[in-house]
């Protein structure tokens, strides 16, 4: 920004030092002259090949499957998924279509009842489904089964 503004100054015909034009600004000298000098990044050939050969056998693998057969570190195989573009995106990106529906809305009791399911960990015994009834009006538990 600042180099632009001494630009635009010089063609106009005035000379403000580009000194004195960070001054006023409150910006470090440095800032206007860095460059910086990183370079694209790369994926070593190395990985690259045995991961591309592993795609093409079986293109429904990710990497997370890649990195463990080819025993590679899965962040270093999802790095090369990203630079070469052989992710692909599952869930599209932005806002999902919504049902226009009439909101429905308990105005008593017992009117209107809602159902879930959840699994808890139960310890020796492993996973479990716990179900529950719930009110819609009061948000009362009605029953539940484990």
């Amino acid at each position: 920004m600042i180099r632009t503004l001494h630009e635009g100054l010089l063609a106009e015909g005035v000379s403000v030092p580009l000194t004195r034009l960070c001054a006023w600004f409150g910006v470090p000298r440095r800032t206007v002259y860095y460059k910086p000098t990183k370079s694209a990044p790369k994926v070593d050939p190395r990985i690259a090949e045995p991961i591309k050969a592993m795609i093409e056998k079986e293109p429904s693998f990710g990497y997370r499957t890649v990195a463990w057969l080819l025993g590679f570190n899965k962040n270093t195989v999802q790095r090369a998924f990203q630079i070469k573009g052989w992710q692909v995106r599952k869930r599209p990106i932005g806002m999902r279509p919504r049902i226009e529906a009439v909101p429905s809305v308990a105005t008593a009791p017992n009117e209107r009842w809602s159902t879930d399911l959840c699994r808890v960990w139960a310890g020796r015994d492993g996973w479990t489904t716990l179900a529950l009834v719930i009110d819609c009006h009061t948000r009362e538990l009605l029953g539940w089964h484990l």
